[in-house]
């Protein structure tokens, strides 16, 4: 059995745990708040340039471009979205598993995929494994501006014009509520697809100067605002798992104190009817 100063020193360490469970509980939480907000707000805009494209793409004028159209896959580009910190529960662990599931079941060589890369835990678990990264993004902050991975975004759209992938998968974590994030994989390039409007009236467009020339800027942008607004959910669901995980350790810990704090008092319960006995003995062999 352990000593009560064992046992009291576990006590005070579990405190100290609780105490740091609790305060990043409560900063994920804050940061979740306005995580929610952006991805939110971001919505109707994705929205809106879907309804343009959309139109184009799929009006009875035949607008085309290279990235709406399939062609033979000989090398596939995967983008996937982790955080570049742990602690989230299994925010990272389940993204990470279905596409190194994914990618072992659909390649045999590591010629014919390469990966593109948001957060350390993603770039670390890949590179530990040899498969290729091309691409990476680390330090995102918590609320990122689409300035700060335009760059990147706008890389990865260039290399499927150039024909470096034939086509392009997104994988993150989409956020649906405090307690629910749902592993989302996404076909982003080439945009086959595309939807105008979910079956909504939609407005009647006159494009100036071409309808070519205007996909031929727009479908970059809004492949690379797709990236953006993956990004901006995945976060949302980074702070929700973050802050699931911590009030779940916070309420272990309480448990944990709990036992331990039972344990400390039958211990030195223990030792206080030994001491009795042993003085009781004692002055019974004195008479």
């Amino acid at each position: 059995m352990a000593s009560l100063r064992d046992i009291k020193s576990r006590i005070t360490s579990t405190k100290k745990t609780k105490q740091i469970t609790k305060a990043m509980q409560m900063v994920s939480a804050a940061k979740l708040n306005r995580a929610e907000m952006n991805a939110k707000s971001f919505v109707p805009y994705m929205e809106k340039i879907q309804e343009v494209v959309g139109s184009i793409a799929n009006g009875s004028s035949g607008g085309s471009h290279p990235m709406l159209e399939s062609r033979e896959v000989k090398k596939t580009g995967y983008v996937v979205i982790t955080s570049d910190r742990g602690l989230a529960g299994a925010y990272n662990s389940s993204v990470l598993r279905h596409v190194y599931r994914t990618i072992n079941e659909r390649h045999n060589s590591t010629d014919e995929y390469a990966i593109i890369v948001a957060g350390k835990v993603g770039l670390s678990f890949f590179k530990k494994r040899g498969m290729p990264v091309v691409e990476s993004i680390v330090g995102l902050s918590d609320q990122p501006a689409f300035a700060d991975i335009k760059d990147i975004a706008s890389r990865t759209v260039g290399m499927f014009e150039d024909g470096a992938f034939d086509e392009l998968y997104l994988y993150y974590n989409h956020y649906v509520s405090a307690i629910q994030q749902d592993l989302t994989e996404r076909k982003l390039l080439p945009l086959t697809d595309i939807e105008t409007g979910g079956g909504k009236s939609l407005a009647s467009y006159e494009y100036e100067p071409s309808e070519e020339e205007i996909l031929e800027i727009l479908l970059p942008q809004y492949a690379e605002s797709l990236i953006y607004g993956a990004l901006l959910d995945a976060k949302a669901a980074e702070h929700a798992s973050r802050m699931t995980a911590m009030r779940s350790a916070t309420d272990n810990a309480d448990d944990l104190i709990g036992d331990l704090t039972l344990s400390y008092n039958r211990a030195r319960q223990a030792s206080i009817t030994q001491e009795l006995t042993e003085i009781v003995s004692g002055a019974a062999a004195l008479e």
